[in-house]
Formats: C-alpha cells, structure tokens, sequence
C-alpha cells in the first residue's frame, strides 16, 4: 500500500507545536524511546551498547529539568 502524501507537513497537519508543553512532551517521549533501546539492548547482552545510550539519556533528561 502507498500513501501519498504532498511533503509538506502543514498542509495535513498544520503547523508543528512549539510551546513549551509541546516540547517538554516531545523530551519526555524521546526519553521514554531511548529507555526502551536501553532495555532491548540490555536484553539483548550488548553491555558496551548499553553503556554507549547514558550519554544521550543525560542530555535528555537535562533538559526536561
């Protein structure tokens, strides 16, 4: 199936949110998706993975404080 789209985003969905509620939510989700690569890496044994997603969650977290 192929959906067509115009490429531009606010055209279908209108203008991207810039509050800051909008992007407190869009760190919180992105914190909540690299917890979730920690967890399968973890999973999956990848120790020195694991160790490599502390950078990028503490920047994330840093800015949602």
């Amino acid at each position: 199936m192929t959906m067509r789209t115009s490429g531009r985003r606010g055209e279908s969905y209108g203008a991207l949110d810039r509050s800051p509620a909008a992007v407190w939510r869009a760190r919180v989700y992105e914190a909540r998706y690299l917890g979730a690569i920690r967890l399968e890496r973890h999973r999956s044994a990848k120790a020195d993975a694991v160790r490599e997603s502390y950078g990028a969650m503490a920047e994330v977290l840093a800015g949602l404080a």
